[in-house]
């Protein structure tokens, strides 16, 4: 598992360029590794986030947030209510 681990972690650290996302992966399988990072580092298991605040965390690493937290929604790693008024970490 640690080689597993490791290797992700190499593979998600490639898709960056002084701290920022080069690009969305089109592959799904890289693409979870990244959304799975980005669920890690930036978002508290315990805590709610509004749009504005999901939306300014992504914005530090990929100018396209409304991607990133649609693919964060799909994935699972971020959940919100039916009326859209917060997020939280998922699995």
């Amino acid at each position: 598992m640690p080689d597993t681990e490791n290797r992700s972690s190499h593979q998600v650290a490639a898709l960056f360029s002084h701290g920022r996302l080069t690009a969305i992966p089109r592959k799904v399988a890289r693409r979870e590794q990244l959304l799975a990072h980005l669920a890690d580092t930036l978002f508290e298991h315990d805590r709610a986030y509004t749009e504005r605040e999901v939306n300014e965390a992504l914005l530090t690493v990929h100018e396209d947030c409304s991607a990133l937290r649609r693919y964060l929604v799909v994935a699972g790693l971020l959940v919100r209510p039916k009326d859209g008024s917060s997020y939280r970490r998922g699995r």
